[in-house]
């Protein structure tokens, strides 16, 4: 019984925690270099996107958010989440 009652407690904590990372969002650092508002485009020199396996590089990202558009400036220090949204690389936060 004290064995069952422990392996489901395990159970239930390793449940627990997984769905927690999948929710959980690691933000990169990263130093806007330009923003095209008409193309909804952000290029972006960043450090390592580790959720993506990319190594450090400038790029091209789309945004679909309008008001995250409003708060980038070029030249400006930020941290981001970007994912694939339709296949496309989309910043989806920013700090």
């Amino acid at each position: 019984m004290k064995t069952a009652i422990i392996k489901i407690s395990l159970a239930a904590l390793l449940s627990a925690s997984a769905a927690f990372g999948a929710f959980a969002q690691e933000f990169t650092k990263g130093v806007v270099n330009k923003v095209d508002a008409k193309a909804k485009k952000v290029t972006i020199k960043h450090e390592d996107l580790k959720n993506l396996d990319m190594p450090a590089m400038t790029m091209v990202f789309r945004i679909e958010d309008s008001a995250l558009l409003e708060r980038l400036k070029e030249g400006s220090n930020i941290e981001f989440v970007v994912e694939r949204v339709n296949g496309k690389l989309t910043v989806t936060e920013v700090k």
